[in-house]
């Protein structure tokens, strides 16, 4: 058995350590979008769906020689594609479709290698049950999924770090040949064991239960469900914290750990106490997604992933009570990989195409809890009423507590009830009261029987239905809520667009607003008299006011580079003769800031408007030797909340430099709820000898100047020392020091989490 467990281990962990290294490498080529890791995972799970339906046709058609000796050639090809390193010419030129680039990319760089991986499991546990029949080859599934949960952990906490992008490229590269030698002992195993035999032919004799349409359906629908919620939740995380490995790996991670669980054991997953956890994690997502911004990292991150875990527990566990013979046993796994590129097709293709907003999460919750009442219909599994039961009177007391500011506990949950009763059950009791008396209906055992009567009755399961009903009536609320009165509300591969109009009755606070996300990012009043008023990020006591203000070039001689349109504030500060270059990399912004904002309609200076990513686009007009000598350079790409990485490197800092004139400044906007990127700059200032003040307006007078943070980097020191600037300049930060430089090849926020 050692070699196949050694093969199984070894191939599952090349499989996994691969995706974050190759989204690592093109996320800087498209914006460091969350829509790139989401393509990816679409590529990837297609892929394994196109090598789990290569196992299944290999091992249902063809005897153990011809398997052996087919695949060992597919092995030789993958190895012939190494290095997996994409080459510079799949860098985009434009702005085009980011989608259909990214899958090809992947699939001329890595497609076969990841297709031979793929297929390798369900082959070699086919090879394992041909060469020790009786043994049960799903332990081997349960390992597999160890060796891809040990690839995604050690990713971002060692090989991230510790090795460059190349040198995890060749890494990889050894580790496939080393597999491919391990894999070609097992193949070598299976040819000359003594069946001539098919799969199908060894178990004609085995007794079974053949599996059943629904079945073969839930094989398919469990899956997907799972699929949907692991991406949805990856998306959630990060367009309002950072598009990185570590956010990518750790939803991933849980879902490949259920897997592990609910395939090592039946003892790891019971319906009971899971279906109590579902209740009290989507009470929690539900509190998550109403707060928005304003819920704290921790708790943000440790809810939408709990949840996910528990999801996806319920998910997998139920597939495991669904499990066939060995006989099913690659047509299984085929119908699992179909699920899950199933959901990410719907999440990756099919959402951005039909909804204008995030709701991939909200229905994928809805559809598992669904999906959970029809099981218990079917299944009459009463822990799982009990269980719902429990949970909801958990969630109801407990979940109301999370947004209190308080360290005593029962304080907490007492001061959090008393805010819901308040806001939430006395508002709504004419819903709620009829839905607790439907429920008590439901759970009662009936005129003369003790409740703690265990005879199954259908309306236990009508209890579990109206939970899912609740469930699907509050997130549709909070999707109603969220899209508000939006003029515009749009949503592509870079994220979501929504135009509010407010203050409409008070004309002198009449305004649009744009928020990407959850996040304001520019706002205009409709005043004419108040039009041209520099608002939000950008008043004139922010740090890229004052930046402007100070600029030693006179005014009508300027020449500005902004990366990141937002609403075209910025070009408020712009006079007849200046020159204003706009990077903006989502086409969806340009049009709305064209046609609901005046800022860049209004403004006398020329302004140059290139679709496309800043960094890109700058590196091309280097190559064709075209310096754009600005003045001034602002950095304000921001997606959401989330900070594109890539835009805070040393060679981006080095190819900025490249396009600033001598006396030029760098002004970088740094606000941010859950990072600190003060010592991120002032360690790439130091590397470039650079002139570095941390600028703060924590305490402005209008309520449309919000509070920021800007840092000012330039060459000459005279473009900074300014009275007005060391004013309201914040000290140097003390973990510069210990920080290491930001570079392409690795860059961890870990160090700078608030």
């Amino acid at each position: 058995m050692l070699p196949f467990a050694i093969a199984v281990f070894l191939g599952a962990f090349l499989l996994f350590q691969v995706q974050p290294l190759i989204g690592k490498y093109i996320l800087p080529w498209f914006g460091g979008s969350p829509g790139v890791w989401t393509t990816c995972l679409l590529f990837f799970q297609t892929v394994l769906l196109l090598g789990y339906a290569y196992a299944h046709v290999s091992s249902t058609r063809l005897r153990p020689r011809q398997q052996a000796w087919i695949h060992l050639i597919l092995l030789a090809l993958a190895l012939a594609m190494l290095p997996i390193v994409p080459s510079d010419a799949w860098k985009p030129q434009g702005s085009e479709n980011p989608v259909g680039a990214i899958l090809l990319l992947l699939t001329v760089t890595l497609g076969l290698p990841y297709f031979v991986l793929s297929a390798t499991g369900p082959l070699l546990q086919h090879w394992f049950s041909l060469t020790h029949p009786g043994r049960s080859p799903y332990r081997l599934y349960a390992l597999s999924n160890v060796g891809s949960l040990l690839a995604l952990l050690s990713y971002p906490f060692y090989f991230e770090t510790a090795f460059s992008r190349r040198t995890q490229a060749v890494v990889w590269s050894l580790g496939l040949v080393g597999f491919v030698l391990i894999c070609g002992r097992c193949a070598w195993l299976a040819r000359s064991s003594e069946t001539t035999s098919t799969a199908g032919d060894r178990a004609e004799s085995e007794p079974e239960t053949p599996p059943t349409r629904a079945d073969r359906t839930q094989w398919i629908a469990l899956p997907a469900i799972a699929s949907v919620l692991l991406i949805a939740t990856t998306n959630q995380l990060s367009q309002d914290i950072a598009v990185i490995p570590f956010l990518w790996v750790l939803p991933l991670a849980l879902y490949l750990l259920s897997f592990i669980l609910c395939f090592d054991h039946p003892r790891w997953y019971q319906r009971g106490p899971f279906a109590a956890a579902l209740v009290v994690g989507a009470a929690v997502v539900c509190h998550l997604l109403f707060v928005e911004s304003s819920a704290s990292l921790t708790l943000q991150v440790a809810g939408y992933a709990g949840t996910l875990f528990v999801a996806c527990m319920i998910s997998h566990g139920e597939l495991y009570r669904l499990k066939p013979s060995p006989r099913h046993l690659t047509s299984f796994y085929l119908m699992i990989a179909a699920g899950g590129a199933l959901g990410g097709f719907l999440v990756a293709v099919v959402a951005p195409a039909l909804l204008d907003r995030f709701a991939e999460l909200q229905i994928g919750l809805w559809a598992l809890s669904y999906t959970l009442g029809m099981i218990v219909l079917k299944d009459r599994s009463r822990p799982v009423v009990v269980g719902m039961a429990l949970g909801l009177l958990f969630a109801f007391v407990l979940v109301p507590a999370l947004g209190v500011p308080q360290n005593d506990v029962w304080g907490k949950m007492l001061t959090g009830y008393g805010e819901a009763a308040t806001t939430i059950y006395r508002p709504h009791w004419k819903w709620i009261l009829p839905g607790l008396a439907a429920g008590a209906y439901c759970l009662y055992p009936g005129r003369g029987r003790p409740l703690r009567d265990r005879t199954w009755r259908p309306r236990q399961a009508g209890f579990v239905m109206l939970v899912s009903v609740a469930l699907g009536m509050v997130l549709i609320v909070q999707i109603h809520r969220a899209a508000g009165t939006a003029l515009v509300a749009t949503r592509n591969f870079y994220g979501t667009l929504k135009v509010y109009e407010e203050y409409a009755d008070n004309p002198n606070g009449h305004h649009y607003k744009l928020v990407h996300g959850v996040i304001t990012h520019g706002l205009q009043f409709r005043e004419p008299s108040q039009a041209a008023w520099p608002t939000t990020y950008y008043g004139e006591t922010s740090g890229v006011g004052l930046a402007i203000k100070h600029l030693q070039q006179p005014a009508g001689e300027r020449h500005f580079g902004l990366v990141g349109l937002g609403t075209g504030t910025l070009a408020t500060y712009s006079r007849e003769g200046d020159r204003l270059r706009i990077y903006e990399i989502n086409p969806d912004v340009e049009r709305i800031a064209r046609s609901h904002f005046t800022f860049l309609a209004d403004t006398p200076a020329k302004v140059e408007l290139v679709l496309g990513d800043a960094r890109l686009t700058m590196e091309h007009e280097r190559a064709a030797g075209s310096p754009q000598a600005f003045d001034l350079l602002v950095l304000d790409a921001f997606s959401s909340d989330a900070i594109p990485v890539h835009l805070l490197t040393k060679e981006a800092v080095e190819l900025y430099l490249y396009h600033l004139r001598k006396n030029g400044i760098i002004a970088i906007h740094v606000s941010n709820r859950y990072l600190d990127l003060q010592p991120v700059v002032e360690k790439l200032a130091q590397h470039f000898s650079l002139k570095v003040i941390t600028l703060s307006d924590d305490e402005a007078d209008s309520w449309w100047i919000y509070s920021t943070k800007w840092m000012l980097l330039a060459r000459e020191k005279a473009a900074l020392e300014i009275d007005e600037l060391y004013e309201i300049m914040r000290a140097p930060s003390l973990q510069t020091e210990h920080l290491p430089l930001w570079t392409d090849d690795r860059a961890s926020l870990f160090p700078i989490l608030r």
